[in-house]
């Protein structure tokens, strides 16, 4: 009996650490989209990269809005701040909104055209 118990405790832990590290990898990815569309996105205005940043959070599934971060430039950085709560199942049949916060301070780059010969 001892075993199936602690057969049982693993079991849940494993599915609430499982559960938990899909919602941290989907928001790691979010994050490095999120710096790649700043570090590149110097030619946009702040509307559009605004509205780049609103895209990328359908993309990603995340449920919030423009007003849930902020957007500033500072000669050639990109800083965008902002957070969220994503709802994480820990237990069969219990689930609980998680936080999670991003901060991207990155350096902007324009890239030269490309021209052919």
């Amino acid at each position: 009996m001892k075993l199936i118990v602690k057969l049982l405790i693993v079991v849940v832990a494993a599915n609430a650490v499982w559960h938990l590290m899909t919602a941290y990898i989907a928001h790691y990815r979010f994050t490095d989209a999120l710096e790649e569309s700043a570090t590149y996105g110097i030619d946009l205005s702040d509307d559009q990269m605004r509205q780049r940043v609103v895209d990328l959070m359908t993309q990603f599934d995340i449920a919030a809005d423009a007003d849930s971060f902020t957007l500033r430039r500072e000669d050639k950085h990109t800083i965008i701040d902002g957070s969220y709560l994503r709802t994480v199942d820990l237990l069969p049949g219990y689930s609980r909104p998680w936080p999670f916060k991003w901060h991207v301070d990155v350096y902007t780059i324009k890239l030269a055209n490309a021209k052919g010969p």
